[in-house]
Parts: C-alpha cells; sequence; structure tokens
C-alpha cells in the first residue's frame, strides 16, 4: 500500500510538532513547511486537514503557531492515516467497466490487504513515531534561536 503525499507530509508534520519541548517557541506553517522541504500551500491544507480533524491546534498573533492537541499526542497512527486517506478502496473497480465484476476476488483480498495495514499501524501512536533515535533527528531538522 503506498501513502498519499498529502498523508505523508501530514504525519511527517504532526511528528515534527510532537517533538517541540515545553518552553520553545511554536513553530509556524511556513517553519514547518521549510523542515519538511515543501511549498508553504502544501504544508497550509496538511495543517488545516490536522486541525479539522483536533490533532493540530493553530493560534494566531505575537507567540502563535502550532500545537499538538492531546488529541494529537494520544491518537493512533492507523486512525490517523484512515482519517487523511479516506475510505477509498485500493483499486477503483467502479471507474469503468470490468468483466470480473460479478466474480471478482482480487477487490476483497486488496480490501482485506489494506485493513491489515491500517491494522498494523492501529496501536502505534505519535509519542511511538518520536521516540529515540527519531526525536532527536526531529529537533535537528529546524535549528532556530528561541524568541
Amino acid at each position: 500500500m503506498r501513502l498519499t503525499k498529502f498523508t505523508d507530509l501530514a504525519l511527517r508534520s504532526v511528528m515534527r510538532l510532537a517533538v517541540v519541548r515545553d518552553g520553545d517557541d511554536p513553530l509556524t506553517t511556513r517553519e514547518v513547511a521549510e523542515v519538511m522541504g515543501v511549498p508553504y500551500t502544501h504544508a497550509a491544507k496538511a495543517v488545516t486537514r490536522l486541525q479539522h480533524l483536533g490533532v493540530v491546534e493553530a493560534r494566531r498573533g505575537r507567540g502563535g503557531g502550532l500545537a499538538l492537541t492531546g488529541l494529537g499526542r494520544r491518537a493512533s497512527v492507523g486512525w490517523l492515516v484512515r482519517e487523511l486517506e479516506g475510505d477509498a478502496e485500493v483499486v477503483a473497480c467502479e471507474d469503468g467497466p470490468c468483466p470480473l465484476r460479478a466474480a471478482c476476488r482480487l477487490r476483497a483480498a486488496l480490501r482485506d490487504a489494506q485493513e491489515a495495514f491500517y491494522a498494523a499501524l492501529d496501536p502505534l501512536t505519535v509519542a511511538d513515531l518520536v521516540a529515540s533515535p527519531t526525536g532527536p533527528v526531529l529537533i535537528g531538522l529546524s535549528d532556530r534561536p528561541s524568541r
């Protein structure tokens, strides 16, 4: 199974936000974009979707920025990927006429495989993803002075 670039960016953004230390200034969407090496507009779309899911909180103004919510810290990676990817199936059987449609076993097998993929991610949390050695690497991606 392959994740969309959008989901990949959203997950990496959540991971980076998860390692912001107490006392550090919160990251802005622009800084997340720079750290991840993506255009600002891509990062902004991912952050907006994460806000709608209740995973990220954005505060405007001086001292504002992005923060992971309690849900964001506790969220199952499987749940997060399901929400970001949507409920689309691996194959799009409805996109055109298929001679196997009435007797196809492939579609069910792929659906089972997709669910097994998500189920493997279900026990993981964002905290698990940023445990050492990943967390220190994420912190080092943007060495910036505190305000």
